[in-house]
């Protein structure tokens, strides 16, 4: 038995809880600065669009190996002056930084595409113990207020973020447009802007939040354990894999076919406006790059949508069920990727962004909260991890099969790239709602539990 379960965790003032929660904002920031802006900066650097996907495989292969491995560590770590997680968010924070501000320096697609392994690498790492520092943290009456802090960080980072691009060209007038080769002068800024808040935020949290030693009275073994080297550990992921839980299988089912529709979206969305709703010819046409900047600007709008939904989304799932409201969720995605063809007003684009600000909400909470109850508690860090997988595999199938795609099928359309994601979408939500069993009654507590141990975006 753990002590946890005797000596529970004080309760933290609304201050130390967005002392905790306020480095979750750097690394959205940095997550959804990339995801906006790579496909440009891919196409800036002379990529055709079937050759996106591939320009993306690096990062999500290591990813594969990073989470579990890096969740597995952190849940046997312990130093008496920086804790069990604070050592992975500031090595993680350090490195991405310092990717961040050479991203946009970068002068061929090698040197974008090794950037950006190093920053979803590092990105991991900063990111990956966060999902169970929460739960480290927090008593389970404050599980709830520390979900909603931390879905708030999550929109607020990332329409800061995105709508950055737009900013720097229409409020501080910075070029929007560069020759084929390189990036443009609105992009570069952004990238360094970027870079300062993912370092500072992180560093708040480190420098204003405290641990608690492990209360695990299996903690030293497990730590001994994880002495004997690299076979230890491996061992005890692939036991894990083996032995997922029932639950833990359909739900990832549901994340392997959700998150290829908003991989899509980062490919392409941003390109498909500057080309298809704008006009626009190629990264030199001033049009295109009005375009882009305007799709910046709309993916900001939904992580803002985002923050505000978060804020009644537990509501909704205490009155439909959890799966009934992640479902209708992914659908309200779904509508708003397909929708986006039938734009002719730019502003409808807002509309569109709507509906994935609605399912993204529900993305990084509902998965993790149809979990709870069901992993043990002394691997959550595997199990997260592992659950990861069913991220990260439908991008590199995506990035290793979308090009052939893209070329002999969809004739390099951007825009129906953007619709086969909001198609796939729909499969998720159709399997969510057939497939997932609730209890007639679910703890509220250890629903919530999960949700903010987890939040990614990868």
């Amino acid at each position: 038995m753990s002590l946890k379960t005797i000596f529970e965790n004080p309760k933290l003032t609304l201050a130390q809880i967005i002392n905790m929660s306020v480095g979750f904002f750097g690394i959205q920031f940095g997550w959804d600065l990339q995801r906006a802006n790579m496909g440009r900066i891919y196409e800036n650097l002379g990529a055709n669009p079937d050759q996106v996907p591939l320009l993306f495989l690096a990062a999500p292969l290591t990813g594969l190996l990073v989470q579990p491995i890096i969740g597995y560590m952190s849940d046997r770590t312990w130093h008496p002056k920086w804790g069990r997680r604070r050592p992975y968010f500031m090595v993680g924070a350090i490195v991405s930084s310092i990717a961040l501000i050479f991203m946009p320096h970068s002068s061929a697609l090698w040197m974008a595409a090794g950037l950006l392994w190093v920053l979803d690498v590092f990105g991991n790492i900063a990111m990956e113990p966060f999902r169970a520092f929460v739960t480290d943290k927090l008593p389970d009456s404050q599980v709830n207020r520390g979900f909603i802090m931390q879905s708030m960080m999550i929109g607020l980072g990332g329409s800061v973020a995105s709508a950055l691009p737009w900013l720097m060209n229409n409020v501080f007038h910075l070029q929007n447009t560069a020759a084929q080769g390189n990036i443009p002068d609105n992009v570069k800024v952004s990238f360094y802007i970027g870079a300062f808040f993912f370092f500072a935020a992180v560093l708040w949290t480190v420098f204003t939040t405290k641990e608690y030693p492990p209360q695990d009275v299996d903690f030293k073994e497990k730590v001994r354990e994880s002495n004997k080297g690299f076979g230890g550990g491996a061992k005890e992921i692939f036991h894990a894999l083996r032995n997922m839980p029932k639950r833990m299988q359909i739900v990832s089912l549901v994340q392997f076919f959700t998150w290829p529709g908003l991989f899509l979206m980062w490919f392409y969305y941003t390109t498909a406006v500057a080309v298809n709703v704008f006009g626009g010819k190629d990264a030199a046409d001033p049009v295109y790059a009005h375009g882009a900047d305007f799709g910046s600007l709309t993916l900001a709008y939904y992580s803002v949508i985002t923050f505000l939904f978060a804020l009644v989304l537990p509501k909704i799932a205490d009155a439909l069920g959890r799966k009934t409201t992640h479902a209708l969720c992914l659908l309200c995605g779904a509508i708003g990727l397909i929708s986006v063809a039938w734009v002719h007003d730019k502003n409808m684009l807002y509309l569109c962004m709507t509906g994935v600000g609605v399912a993204w909400a529900s993305i990084l909470s509902m998965p993790y909260a149809m979990l709870s109850g069901s992993l043990p508690k002394d691997k959550i860090g595997i199990y997260m991890g592992i659950f990861n997988f069913f991220i990260v595999l439908p991008e590199i199938i995506a990035s290793l099969g979308f090009g052939w795609l893209m070329r002999n099928v969809l004739n390099n359309d951007r825009l129906l790239a953007v619709q086969l994601g909001g198609g796939l979408m729909i499969l998720a939500a159709i399997i969510c709602y057939l497939f997932i069993k609730e209890p007639k009654k679910v703890d509220d507590v250890l629903a919530a539990e999960l949700g903010i141990e987890e939040n990614r975006a990868i």
